[in-house]
């Protein structure tokens, strides 16, 4: 089992669990932060002290509170921390419930385990950590699975995401070349974003737009 694990988790009540977890699962060394920034020293000073985290447990949302941070969440961690140590596992426990965000987890972030924070979570994290200490295979809950598999999440790019959020926003489709240009989202050229909504609305059998970001809405992409 591992030996050595870094809790990234703003709210007491859900480190308790957590560690109780943990605790249960024999691991030694448990280590927590409530801000991202703080890992990264935390997981450099092991590295240097030939004593690496043999875990990273993450939730995705931060709460702010003034404080200035480079890292505002759990992605942003992530690929911080892989940066830094590749090797390490990363398993997300996280109230996000979207299949896109989920998805990209895995696809962009690389993470070993996903578990979905409600009623039976508990359960669920002592599972996953046992799954990834056991297998290099990725960790959902069986009624995660089918995220995986998702043929319609997997040819949708952020940009695409950028472009049904603003069109749910009520950014209209001639408007939204100025709108990204503004926001430094790129690409943003008029032909780019028309051709990306027909290819949408195609994707999703949409009628028009309003259709488009009610399906995109139905699947949790926004």
């Amino acid at each position: 089992m591992f030996q050595k694990v870094l809790i990234a988790e703003d709210l007491d009540s859900i480190n308790l669990a957590i560690d109780y977890v943990v605790r249960e699962l024999a691991i030694a060394e448990i280590h927590h932060v409530k801000y991202c920034d703080d890992a990264i020293p935390k997981i450099k000073r092991a590295l240097a002290d030939g004593k690496p985290f043999d875990l990273l447990i993450s939730d995705l949302s931060f709460k702010e509170d003034g404080r200035k941070v480079t890292l505002a969440s759990g992605e942003e961690l992530i690929t911080a921390v892989k940066n830094i140590q590749p090797e390490l596992p990363v398993l997300v426990y996280s109230i996000e419930d979207r299949n896109y965000r989920i998805k990209s987890l895995f696809e962009v972030q690389h993470v070993n385990g996903f578990v979905l924070k409600g009623r039976d979570s508990i359960l669920q994290l002592k599972k996953a950590i046992q799954a990834i200490f056991e297998s290099d295979q990725p960790y959902l809950a069986p009624e995660l699975k089918h995220i995986l598999v998702d043929k319609t999440t997997a040819t949708i790019e952020p940009i695409d995401i950028q472009i049904i959020k603003h069109l749910s926003e009520g950014v209209q489709q001639e408007e939204m070349e100025q709108v990204f240009k503004q926001k430094g989202i790129a690409p943003n050229s008029k032909s780019t974003i028309e051709k990306r909504i027909g290819k949408l609305k195609l994707l999703f059998r949409a009628n028009n737009t309003v259709h488009l970001v009610a399906m995109a809405k139905d699947l949790g992409l926004i």
